[in-house]
């Protein structure tokens, strides 16, 4: 149920970021000022770091409680969840 709900959650949310790149295309074309672009460009990396974190969130919660469960080893999971954030933060 989580899972189905985080999916739509984040399906919804790089809907809403096809708006904000359509709505830049359209404020190029209609030659608004730099600023008030690059506030939306700005608007929509920190949305995509939101959902990337949030993708992070849910990989790290579910491998760790996975690992937990089956007995491997969390160490393992933890060192490739903080490569995995090494990875997204470049």
């Amino acid at each position: 149920m989580k899972e189905e709900k985080m999916k739509k959650d984040l399906l919804n949310r790089l809907k809403t970021l096809k708006g904000h790149i359509g709505g830049i295309e359209k404020m190029i074309e209609e030659e608004k000022e730099c600023l008030d672009i690059l506030v939306q460009i700005s608007a929509i990396k920190s949305s995509i770091n939101k959902i990337g974190l949030a993708i992070i969130e849910n990989h790290a919660y579910e491998c760790i409680i996975s690992s937990i469960e089956e007995d491997n080893s969390v160490e393992d999971t933890i060192k490739e969840t903080l490569e995995i954030m090494a990875k997204f933060n470049k």
